[in-house]
């Protein structure tokens, strides 16, 4: 049964080098939601709009019960938001157990793979000399090249001296691109068995996964060099994903949870490999009251401060989790046994 399109139109703010930005308008194409882009996010809300609490890329604006115009940030909650009040072209599996697994793999992409991303943005100097000038186009294009030269070299320097935060330094190196050569090896497998993560179609998990790839895969010349030359098929992948608005969608288009072990034990066994000991490593340290922490991560140290945010998304994990019927859970339990994911669960 083919799936309808819903008729609203929204405001958002954001910029080409920021994945979220990339996830949430390749979203809006799939589902047909009608949107209007303001580029330019580095340079604040337009005039006359609201700001956000907390400044982040993209940024929604939402009409509230009385019709003015709200500052809403965070992608994944967006799209829960979307997901139910806009039917149709669905990105959420209706089955929970499928479902669950979707908002796993979707966390992976925004919190650990973006670790990715900005290491190889910052890490290496071709790259970091790369984006600086984008960066500051894409939020101004008119700017005289003086004043953008000199923005692009004072915000370089800022994100280079801010690697530290995501836990990017010359001991964690291996780890973080290690874990990126072996996830392009496992999406070549798995785009090449069925198109998209969960199925025939995408699911919210692959625009995160396709956020972050835009930059790695296109913008960035390192990771982007290593892409081409290890799966040119992920590379084409996220030009498709770019516009899914003509993908013809069907309800049994989402694979059987129980019959795709095979198909996603790789993907799940990376993610329990690298991104669960950071999880627990790091939602120890918070309680804990600690401004950092060190651990192990794939057989080497690691080492990074602490990230609030970040402990929450581990409890947001386990309360989707527990929210699952038994028989869900179970089904949840017995596809992720092995793969290093269960303590993630509680």
């Amino acid at each position: 049964m083919t799936e309808t399109s819903p008729p609203e139109r929204i405001e958002l703010m954001g910029a080409p080098g920021s994945p979220y930005t990339r996830k949430m308008i390749a979203y809006l194409r799939y589902r047909h939601i009608r949107y209007a882009m303001r580029w330019g996010g580095m340079m604040g809300a337009p005039e006359g709009y609201p700001k956000p609490k907390v400044r982040l890329m993209p940024t929604f604006f939402f009409r509230d019960m009385n019709g003015a115009l709200e500052a809403v940030v965070d992608s994944t909650p967006i799209i829960r938001r979307l997901e139910a009040d806009m039917p149709g072209r669905a990105a959420v599996p209706p089955d929970p157990a499928l479902a669950f697994i979707n908002y796993l793999i979707e966390d992976y992409a925004d919190e650990w793979l973006t670790k990715a991303m900005f290491h190889y943005r910052w890490h290496y100097d071709a790259d970091a000399k790369n984006a600086g000038p984008l960066l500051i186009h894409w939020a101004e294009p008119t700017l005289p090249d003086d004043q953008a030269r000199t923005m692009a070299e004072t915000f370089s320097q800022r994100q280079i001296d801010r690697l530290y935060v995501v836990g990017s330094n010359e001991t964690t190196a291996e780890t973080i691109e290690s874990s990126y050569v072996r996830l392009l090896d496992i999406l070549d497998t798995l785009i090449g068995a069925q198109g998209y993560m969960l199925g025939r179609r995408p699911s919210s998990a692959d625009f995160a996964l396709y956020g972050q790839l835009t930059q790695l895969t296109i913008v960035d010349p390192t990771p982007a060099a290593l892409a081409a030359e290890r799966s040119p098929r992920v590379r084409a992948w996220v030009d498709r994903v770019d516009d899914l608005s003509g993908l013809v969608v069907q309800t049994e288009y989402w694979v059987d949870i129980d019959a795709v072990h095979a198909q996603l034990t790789p993907l799940l066994t990376e993610i329990g490999r690298v991104y669960a000991p950071f999880l627990l490593a790091n939602a120890q340290a918070v309680m804990n009251g600690a401004e950092d922490f060190e651990t192990e991560i794939d057989g080497r140290p690691w080492s990074q401060p602490t990230f609030p945010y970040q402990a929450k998304c581990l409890q947001w994990i386990r309360e989707e989790f527990a929210a699952l019927s038994p028989d869900d859970q179970a089904r949840v339990n017995a596809l992720i046994d092995g793969t290093g994911c269960e303590p993630l669960l509680g």
